[in-house]
């Protein structure tokens, strides 16, 4: 069963929400059958990365120069004659050298958005403004207006996430929203089926943080089957 003490073992920065959210995801996982160790640790797993440990339920865009260079490298990193990232050793890391955009962009959260999001998700051109609009929310940061529109039909049966996406900021929705996604890809399945990376690449559309997610991940399942 998940409790409060295993909450704040996995996510001890959540302690002054933890009440607030914990009969959300315990309602949340009933319902969506994420009732297995696997599943369960999965899921925290996910969540938990995603929003900081439960403590985050809005996407921080507050990019600097380096960071959007390290994190869009194609679109915001130099590149030399051969295709090839321009780096420099830097505390003893190899770093990036961010590109002329990515300075331009540097701590410009809102267009760094609709930039990186723009065309794309659903969402219209970078002028539209709605990849901010429409930026990462609730606990499995349900991104672009297509994701906003399928969740809100799901959640509410009408369109209103389109038009009020800052629901996703409260407790109840930005739970019930990482339920609905979960269940929408079947991720009960890939968990059941210890496919841990394929759980990440459904929720992340890549592999970043993944060292991360299965360091959550073992720790769960090891607390899950205490």
């Amino acid at each position: 069963m998940l409790t409060r003490q295993i909450m704040l073992q996995l996510f001890p920065k959540s302690a002054a929400f933890v009440d607030i959210y914990l009969p959300f995801v315990q309602a949340v996982t009933h319902q969506r059958l994420i009732s297995t160790p696997r599943r369960l640790a999965a899921f925290l797993a996910q969540v938990g990365h995603e929003s900081a440990g439960f403590t985050v339920l809005v996407e921080n865009l507050n990019y600097s120069a380096d960071g959007l260079a390290a994190t869009w490298g194609p679109r915001f990193a130099q590149k030399n004659s051969a295709g090839q990232y321009i780096t420099v050793m830097d505390g003893g890391r190899l770093r990036r050298l961010p590109n002329n955009d990515a300075q331009k962009l540097h701590r410009r959260p809102e267009a760094i958005a609709n930039r990186v999001y723009s065309d794309r998700l659903g969402n219209g051109s970078e002028a539209s403004g709605e990849g901010w609009l429409y930026r990462g929310r609730g606990l499995i940061q349900v991104t672009g207006k297509t994701n906003y529109h399928q969740c809100s039909l799901g959640l509410f049966g009408d369109e209103r996430l389109l038009t009020s996406p800052e629901l996703l900021h409260q407790w109840h929705w930005a739970v019930e929203s990482a339920g609905w996604y979960w269940n929408l890809r079947n991720l009960n399945a890939l968990a059941d089926g210890d496919d841990f990376e394929r759980v990440t690449r459904a929720i992340n559309g890549g592999l970043n943080g993944q060292a991360h997610r299965l360091e959550l991940y073992r720790q769960a399942l090891g607390l899950l089957r205490a």
